[in-house]
């Protein structure tokens, strides 16, 4: 079984910035991509940022040039930087991923998120 663990979201002012962090666990033996979502209130999930092994990342319009998706494969561990934070920023952050387990199963995983809210 494959965990995720985001963590790192809070209160910020407008202009600020915040670090997410999703750690995850269990066994995953190929990975397709990885990626943060959001879900803002009263609106549906959206995409923030996405990249794909061996690709470069792919951004939301609403979040380029201010957000940037990294990992780091030895902790297991995808970032999400996040500077210069808007009110409309306000949301739930998910983290994910995407990829065959031990038994070669496919399938998308997802933490169970973190509140990141900014206010003016």
């Amino acid at each position: 079984q494959v965990r995720l663990v985001e963590s790192g979201g809070g209160l910020v002012q407008a202009g600020g910035s915040l670090k997410l962090s999703c750690v995850a666990s269990g066994s995953i033996s190929s990975v397709k991509s990885t990626g943060w979502y959001r879900r803002p209130p009263g609106k549906q999930r959206e995409l923030v940022a996405t990249t794909s092994t061996g690709e470069g990342a792919d951004y939301a319009n609403s979040v380029k040039g201010r957000f940037t998706i990294s990992g780091d494969s030895a902790k297991k561990t995808v970032y999400l930087q996040m500077n210069t934070l808007k009110p409309e920023d306000t949301a739930i952050y998910y983290c994910n991923v995407e990829g065959w387990d031990s038994r070669g199963t496919f399938g998308a995983y997802w933490g169970q998120g973190t509140q990141v809210t900014v206010s003016s």
